[in-house]
């Protein structure tokens, strides 16, 4: 039984990942942490330090790593891939670097693809949703034109909004800012802090952007697959 507390989002006890090819490399060492709901954490450090794998494993996508993974008291230890994939959907909202939205799709339908396949409400609701989502994001107008043809800020947008869709636990970034000018990466930021305070979200940002994190609610440093520092 885990010993998290109740407004524990996620945790993770005791993280260890190797690379095993072409020689054994120890890639994250004695990984602790815990989010909260509605904390904006942020993750900083070099290329090379292991923030992306962390992130990989935190979201469930990377499962070779030994120590305990818990959302929301859960532990997804030993979990099938299809209960992960399920917990992914529906849990946790990613947004990446590059947008990765289907272009021969309309925004709104490409914000509405993870509740369909999610399948928990009506067509109709989930249009609802995703229109509300992007009303939220304020490029509502922009629903029925085709992904490839609004801008990378509108397309960063758009993302969040699919990230949302589901209404998941916690939302993670992996450097969503950094693709986007300085103009954008503000109003990214300002969206996502906009969302950790009125709904209550929990959000885990990897990035390289100092002015990015310093706003965040607290920051974890990492370096050589360490954790050296939460503030």
């Amino acid at each position: 039984m885990s010993t998290a507390k109740p407004d524990s989002i996620l945790r993770a006890d005791h993280i260890n990942k190797y690379f095993h090819d072409p020689v054994e490399f120890h890639v994250l060492k004695d990984i602790s942490l815990e989010i909260k709901k509605g904390e904006f954490v942020s993750i900083m450090g070099k290329s090379g330090c292991g923030k992306s794998t962390l992130l990989y494993i935190l979201s469930t996508m990377d499962t070779d790593y030994t120590g305990n993974l818990y959302l929301k008291d859960k532990l997804l230890n030993g979990e099938t891939g299809d209960e992960l994939a399920r917990v992914r959907n529906e849990h946790i909202g990613f947004i990446f670097q590059f947008h990765y939205l289907l272009p021969e799709f309309t925004i709104l339908q490409n914000v509405m693809l993870p509740a369909l396949k999610l399948g928990k409400k009506t067509r109709e609701e989930i249009e609802r949703d995703a229109m509300d989502k992007l009303n939220l994001l304020d490029i509502g107008e922009q629903a029925h034109k085709l992904a490839s043809k609004v801008s990378g800020g509108q397309k960063q947008r758009v993302a969040i909004a699919r990230a949302l869709i589901n209404s998941p636990s916690i939302i993670m970034a992996d450097e969503p800012t950094g693709n986007l000018d300085s103009k954008n990466s503000d109003n990214v930021f300002n969206i996502l802090k906009d969302l950790s305070h009125s709904e209550n979200l929990s959000l885990l940002v990897v990035t390289h952007d100092d002015d990015f994190a310093k706003r965040t609610d607290r920051v974890i440093t990492m370096e050589d697959g360490k954790i050296l520092s939460h503030y």
